[in-house]
């Protein structure tokens, strides 16, 4: 289900898409806004790994520096079928961890400080699972589709808006009421999209929740670390996490409760719990 609501989600965003187009008529300017967010997204899909982990601070760990978290990644890659990852760990106190990398054969997995120390076995298990999943699921892929066409909405509707400030005669032909309609769809599309992007990225995240179940074989071993990572995250909040990767951590690392749950790019803890107490029989 999970992915059909994402396979849904993205058609509503490519939808949303062609409406705009429909609606500014400009075909030729859409295509060439298309074609920039496109090329600004394909290099951030080829290059988002090392920003990511260089932002982070993430140093690169051998099995003798880490032998008990290789050990864990080494052995959830072979029962999931998938080439050994890089690992990384991420010098903070901040319970946290995240995947990257634009396929399976060029991912990496990145644990904090504070989540090595926090963790038991099965808890790590788990959490690592969950990324491993995501590497499976190739979630940087689909997370790089739909800011393509997230970023696209956002910049046609910027341009539109330059266009109607600067170009005040179309606006006077069309009408107030026309003017007006073209003013909210600029403003509200790319709000829209933004929700539809976070949309996506809470799916993937019960599907990586799932899929990291199936891997470890222990849900709860996931379950309980996500209560423990939940509760460590407000008492200790990353002070370096950034709006633009806070969808790659296993929990969100930007704090935000009310309305902001809209905006929010991770399902409620206690709904992923539920779902993973109901996969081990326990619910």
């Amino acid at each position: 289900m999970n992915g059909l609501k994402t396979a849904v989600l993205m058609a509503l965003m490519m939808g949303l898409v062609l409406f705009i187009g429909q609606m500014l008529g400009g075909e030729s300017g859409l295509m060439m806004a298309f074609v920039i967010s496109l090329v600004m997204n394909v290099g951030m899909y080829w290059f988002s790994d090392k920003l990511v982990l260089l932002g982070y601070r993430a140093r690169e760990v051998t099995e003798d520096q880490a032998p008990r978290l290789h050990g864990i990644v080494r052995r959830l890659s072979q029962q999931a079928g998938l080439p050994m990852p890089r690992v990384y760990v991420i010098p903070t106190e901040t319970p946290n961890a995240f995947a990257t990398g634009r396929n399976p054969s060029h991912a990496a997995v990145a644990a904090t400080e504070g989540l090595l120390r926090m963790l038991n076995d099965d808890e790590l298990e788990g959490v690592m699972a969950h990324e491993l999943a995501h590497v499976r699921h190739r979630d940087i892929l689909v997370s790089t589709i739909v800011a393509t066409m997230a970023g696209t909405i956002t910049f046609v509707a910027r341009m539109a808006m330059y266009a109607s400030i600067f170009g005040g005669g179309s606006r006077d032909r069309e009408g107030s009421a026309g003017a007006i309609g073209q003013i909210l769809l600029l403003i509200l599309a790319p709000i829209a999209a933004m929700l539809i992007q976070f949309a996506v990225s809470r799916s993937r995240e019960f599907l990586a929740d799932e899929g990291g179940a199936q891997i470890s074989g222990k849900p709860l071993g996931l379950a309980a670390a996500l209560r423990k990572l939940h509760s460590a995250a407000e008492r200790i909040p990353l002070e370096e996490a950034r709006p633009n990767t806070a969808h790659l951590f296993i929990v969100n690392p930007l704090s935000g409760g009310g309305i902001m749950k809209l905006f929010s790019t991770h399902p409620p803890v206690e709904e992923r719990v539920a779902r993973l107490e109901a996969m081990a029989g326990t619910r």
